[in-house]
């Protein structure tokens, strides 16, 4: 059986510096009780791994707003003018990655490759400092694997021993994170029994999530 603990237990083992992938799309499929626990304890320093920084006062945005983020690898943040006021006053360092290459660096980073080989960014800044290849006369861009201290995911269900399902978008960057970090969390809003979710059903096998929060009471 997996560890059912509280978000409490889960912040502390997070500590100030760490790096978090943290799922979801704009606050969707964000486990919004890690982060709340995250902004009550106070941690600093954090390097987050996410598609975006969500709005003020939403999802990663708690974290922006507590101060709790000092880099942020991301695809885009225009829609939270703090995440862009932090980084224009070197609060916040930002690396803007476009979305397609952020999730497979990611998938990279959680089976074991050594990076991907992309043509999205040649020509541009994003290739700045950067190996590139030429392959059957084309150049590629190489971009390293993602990897992160902790990974911070939202399901809809996990059952005792931490198979998770998640519900249609929810879905997003969850289960390519659950990969690529070294200790997983899980939310799900329900724990249900062994065999309660339909095995084509699970995106995310139990082998790969270290620990679960308890449900909400």
């Amino acid at each position: 059986m997996k560890q059912a603990i509280t978000p409490a237990r889960a912040a502390e083992m997070i500590p100030d510096g760490a790096s978090l992938l943290i799922g979801g799309f704009m606050g969707v499929g964000t486990p919004n009780r890690l982060i709340d626990a995250l902004v009550a304890v106070g941690r600093k320093d954090l390097t987050v791994i996410a598609n975006d920084t969500a709005k003020p006062g939403v999802g990663i945005g708690k974290l922006v707003t507590a101060g709790c983020v000092s880099h942020v690898i991301a695809s885009h943040i225009g829609l939270n003018p703090e995440t862009q006021a932090k980084m224009i006053s070197g609060e916040i360092g930002v690396e803007l990655v476009p979305q397609g290459t952020l999730v497979e660096r990611i998938r990279a980073g959680g089976v074991g490759l050594g990076g991907v080989l992309t043509t999205t960014g040649v020509g541009t800044p994003v290739e700045e400092g950067k190996d590139k290849l030429e392959i059957d006369g084309v150049t590629y861009l190489l971009e390293r694997p993602i990897k992160a201290d902790f990974a911070l995911i939202a399901a809809r269900h996990s059952d005792y021993v931490g198979n998770l399902e998640y519900t249609l978008t929810a879905h997003n960057f969850n289960p390519v994170m659950a990969l690529a970090g070294a200790t997983v969390i899980a939310e799900p809003d329900h724990i249900l029994p062994i065999g309660a979710i339909p095995p084509d059903a699970v995106k995310t096998p139990g082998v790969v999530v270290d620990y679960i929060l308890e449900r909400k009471h």
